[in-house]
């Protein structure tokens, strides 16, 4: 592996779940696999989970972790050709890129989209940019089209909760849209649907209001349906999140339709009380989900967030190993 953008950069996806699961129950059997190495992460957006867990698990391997947060401790920067820097931005990328390769050996990148032009962000510009000017290997930490990091943290979540039966041998996942009071990006849900469908382990079902439709894309064959108490019966596993509008033409990209608080999940949502619930963080209470689901057996928030280090160390491991 020489970079991790996207499920395509997985040649084998249940080998990264098992080492995942591996270096949760040994965090620190490959702890001089990174000595010497330094990898550079770099926010231009928030974050709790994917800035601790990645600093954790680049520890774990023995790699200095260095942050930085773009526009407030490192100048804001450009990454379009040919742009007239009389903005707001201060430094190009293909200026900056290059001289962050002499400090790191890894760098990774978290950027979100703008939801403003559907090219625009289709394009990735940003990741595309830093992985042609610095020529290091990059890791996504969020990009304005997919969360891989995310996505594997919860295939690894999926594969320690189910127990196959000789009834069941494959666990039925659900993607359900939730209400939010703002539109959201589609990166999560992108990425989830994109790693389900890869994976091929699951019986993957996806559920939103009629507007709400991501990019055949990354949803692939799997069936949509409006009909949310439908996908959710029989499920073992449902994973809530909004996303805008992915829409047919620019003028109907990254919007709110309608709030649809009836797609709120509620203890009475589920028909088995088997079900688990699933969400990236951080979350709306009860917008997205009611507290008494999120405090309930069923939830594997708390779960999820903190896989989110043995993902992180999975893949920056097989990236020092073949980077």
């Amino acid at each position: 592996m020489k970079q991790f953008l996207s499920v395509k950069d997985a040649t084998n996806i249940d080998a990264m779940i098992a080492k995942g699961i591996e270096y949760k129950s040994n965090p620190l059997k490959d702890k001089n696999l990174g000595a010497g190495k330094r990898i550079g992460l770099l926010f231009m957006n928030p974050s709790m989970r994917t800035r601790m867990s990645s600093q954790i698990a680049a520890r774990n391997l023995g790699m200095e972790a260095f942050v930085l947060n773009m526009g407030t401790e490192g100048w804001a920067l450009e990454f379009a050709d040919g742009a007239v820097m009389n903005g707001t931005t201060v430094e190009h990328i293909k200026d900056a890129a290059p001289i962050l390769a002499g400090f790191f050996d890894v760098i990774a990148l978290r950027t979100f989209p703008k939801l403003q032009n559907r090219a625009e962000d289709e394009s990735d510009v940003a990741i595309k940019a830093l992985i042609k000017h610095s020529g290091v290997p990059v890791v996504s930490l969020e990009s304005s089209t997919r969360h891989p990091l995310q996505s594997l943290a919860d295939l690894i979540t999926i594969k320690e909760n189910f127990k196959p039966t000789a009834t069941k041998k494959r666990p039925k996942v659900v993607l359900t849209w939730a209400p939010h009071i703002k539109p959201i990006p589609h990166c999560v849900a992108n990425s989830f649907a994109e790693w389900v469908n890869a994976w091929g382990e699951a019986d993957f079902v996806i559920t939103n209001p009629e507007g709400y439709d991501l990019s055949k894309e990354y949803t692939g064959k799997a069936p949509v349906t409006h009909n949310q108490k439908e996908a959710l019966d029989g499920a073992d596993f449902v994973y809530v999140k909004n996303w805008s509008t992915y829409g047919t033409g620019g003028e109907d990209y990254g919007r709110i339709l309608a709030p649809h608080p009836e797609w709120m999940l509620m203890q009475n949502s589920f028909s088995s009380p088997d079900t688990k619930v699933m969400h990236c963080l951080p979350l709306r209470r009860n917008v997205e989900m009611s507290d008494e689901v999120l405090d309930s057996p069923r939830s594997l928030l708390t779960t999820m967030g903190k896989n989110r280090i043995w993902s992180a160390q999975a893949v920056l491991s097989e990236i020092l190993k073949n980077g």
